[in-house]
């Protein structure tokens, strides 16, 4: 998993909320996905201009690496990034940044296997071509394994 932040073109501030936060004054391991998940959509929005009335997506899998604590006094951002664009599955990768006065010290690692879903017909779909080239374009074609 790629952490040097050079990689990485698309930021977004993640707010804390309260109910994120475990009896130990932490956000809660649970809490990771949805932040991932803010990260995400607010990059097929702002980024890939995903067209959701034509096609949706489904997340595959995800998995986390804890390396530093989040409190409710820290200011975060999400890094993400497309890693790998396949014939209906798509990786994205995620850094979580502790943003300090120091700069920024990395949290968290993630990744998730995204898959181009149809919900009409309840199956995978090719990745539409118009969002397969966004996300390639904006995400450095050399950085992206393509595996079709």
């Amino acid at each position: 998993m790629t952490e040097n932040l050079d990689n990485y073109r698309y930021k977004t501030l993640i707010p804390i909320r309260f109910s994120d936060i475990d009896a130990y004054g932490n956000v809660s391991n649970t809490i990771y996905l949805s932040y991932f998940e803010i990260a995400r959509l607010n990059y097929w929005k702002e980024i890939v201009e995903w067209d959701w009335n034509n096609c949706g997506v489904i997340l595959g899998r995800s998995e986390i690496n804890y390396l530093k604590p989040i409190t409710i006094d820290d200011t975060i951002a999400c890094y993400l990034r497309t890693s790998r664009i396949g014939n209906s599955s798509f990786d994205v990768i995620y850094v979580l940044v502790k943003i300090t006065s120091e700069g920024e010290e990395i949290c968290t690692t993630g990744k998730s296997v995204c898959i181009s879903y149809d919900y009409s017909n309840y199956k995978s779909v090719p990745i539409p071509q118009r969002e397969r080239q966004r996300m390639i374009e904006y995400d450095e074609p050399g950085l992206i394994t393509n595996t079709n």
